[in-house]
Order: C-alpha cells, then structure tokens, then sequence
C-alpha cells in the first residue's frame, strides 16, 4: 500500500495563531476597503458571520474600537461613590475600611474630600500591620489626576507607559468628580467576554454575604422577582438592566444606585450600552433570601 501524497494530508495548525488570524482578517478587509469605523465594524460582523472571526476575538476587537470612542466621564465612579480614607486617621481606624471594601488602591485625602493628596495601596499597609498607631502620610503616592474629556484608549496607553492603575478624575473647574482604573477601561474591551464564558453561564444571581448578591444586568425579570419577592413590571422591559435604565432613564453608569422594596441595587460594572453588574443589599436585618435564584 503506498503512502499518502504529503499534499492530501491536513494542514498543519499555524504555528502563530495570532498571526494566521491577522493575516486572514488584513485580507478580508483589503476585499471590502473600509473607508471609515462604521465599515470597519461592518467588516468585522461580516468577519464574524462568515466564520474568519471567532466570537472571542470578534467581541474584543469590537470592544477596542469602542473604547476608542469613550471618554473617562463614560465609566468613571462618581465622586459620591468612591471609598476615600483619611490621611488623618490612624491604621487601626482605616484598617476595617480596607477590608470592607476589598479594594487594593484607595484615593486619599486629607480634612476635605476634594482635597486628595495621593493614592494608598493596600499592599504598603501588610509591612507596617504590626504598628496600628502608624501614621499613613509616609506610605501615601502621588495620585494622577485626568480630565472627565480624556479619551479611554489615550488613558489606557497612559496606564500602560507609567504603570498607575488608578487615575483620579477632574471636572472643568478643577473639582473632583471621580476616579478610574485600569480595570474599569479593560472591562470595557474583555467585560463581554467574560460573562459570555462564565463557567456557570445560566446562572446570573451570585451570593456574596447573608444579606448581599450580586446579579447580571441580563437577569430576567421574573427571575429576580421570585428570587427577592419583588413586583417589577416585566411589561416593557425582560431584564433587571433595561428595568434599572427606564428608572435611571438613561444608560445605567457604574456607581448608580436605587433602592426598590427592601432592596438597594447598585451598578458596579457596565459598558457604554448597559449595566453589566449589579450589586444587591437588603436593607432590613432579616430579609427573605432566594433559594435557587437563578432557575
């Protein structure tokens, strides 16, 4: 029996799968001559459709031309949100605060809230645990300070080149009106990703403490009326998302916050169409906790 022709045999996989996927997108594109962004993602769906992108890379290419588009003012956590500690007060007081939180960087300011004087990461407290009298003014970095108008993919370059993680942000006047991190203009280009990867993808109501959850923007209505006995209308909108934007009427923002029947519903993640995440607190001591949120 003679051997097969090496020229019938499969391909061998690309080497550089990177590569072969830049090669095979550069030349569709030259076929199609995109001559502005809107053709360019008329490309990429295009792309998408006939299978030369995979969903991963076609939700974070996506993603990056959309980021090009978004200002800081568009995900930036409200000055009313952010978890600022006292340079003032001792380690033992702002020690619970950090816990509390779970934050790794924190905004730091000193007898006003607008009167920010660095950033303190939580890292550079584990060294000086020991010492809870220890004052915190050694310890604090400078902070960045950003305009709201600052586009997200200058200040993701930004992050990048002079390794900050947070930025704090400032309104026209000078006046603080947030902050940001890597991590919010990252979630911008993976966030979709992520969630469509979820290991348990049907379930969108997650238990985080006795009387807290977090919940999916995509959560279906009555889904989470029977996890929280709650009565939202379900008439207009399916999911716990386009309910909180008819509220809110605009596009929920990180940071937003309502409180409905018992509950506080805070946004805590979200691109420039929708909320992604919510959190939930029950603001009475014993609430009624759903059993199986999510079926």
């Amino acid at each position: 029996m003679s051997e097969p022709n090496p020229s019938d045999a499969e391909p061998r996989p690309a080497k550089n799968s990177s590569k072969s996927l830049l090669q095979r997108l550069t030349t569709f594109m030259r076929r199609s001559e995109p001559e502005d962004r809107d053709d360019i993602k008329a490309v990429l769906e295009a792309a998408h459709d006939r299978q030369v992108l995979d969903g991963e890379s076609y939700a974070m290419i996506s993603g990056a031309l959309e980021v090009a588009n978004q200002t800081v003012a568009d995900i930036m956590v409200p000055r009313s949100k952010m978890d600022m500690l006292d340079v003032g007060k001792p380690l033992a007081e702002v020690l619970p605060e950090i816990i509390e939180t779970g934050h790794s960087r924190f905004p730091v300011y000193e007898d006003d809230r607008d009167n920010i004087v660095g950033i303190l990461l939580a890292k550079d407290l584990l060294l000086s645990i020991s010492n809870p009298a220890i004052d915190l003014r050694p310890l604090v970095r400078p902070a960045v300070f950003i305009p709201e108008t600052k586009r997200l993919n200058v200040l993701l370059h930004e992050f990048r080149s002079s390794r900050n993680h947070l930025a704090i942000v400032v309104d026209e006047h000078g006046g603080i009106s947030g902050l940001v991190s890597m991590e919010d203009v990252l979630e911008q280009i993976v966030g979709d990703i992520e969630d469509e990867y979820d290991e348990d993808a049907e379930k969108t109501i997650f238990q985080t403490g006795t009387n807290s959850w977090r919940a999916m923007g995509i959560t279906e209505i009555d889904v989470f009326n029977r996890s929280f006995n709650t009565e939202l209308p379900n008439d207009d909108y399916d999911t716990l998302g386009g309910w909180l934007a008819a509220e809110l009427g605009r596009i929920p923002r990180r940071g937003d916050s309502i409180s409905h029947q018992g509950l506080n519903i805070t946004v805590v993640g979200a691109d420039a169409k929708r909320a992604l995440w919510l959190h939930l607190q029950h603001d009475i001591a014993d609430p009624l906790a759903p059993s199986n949120p999510s079926e």
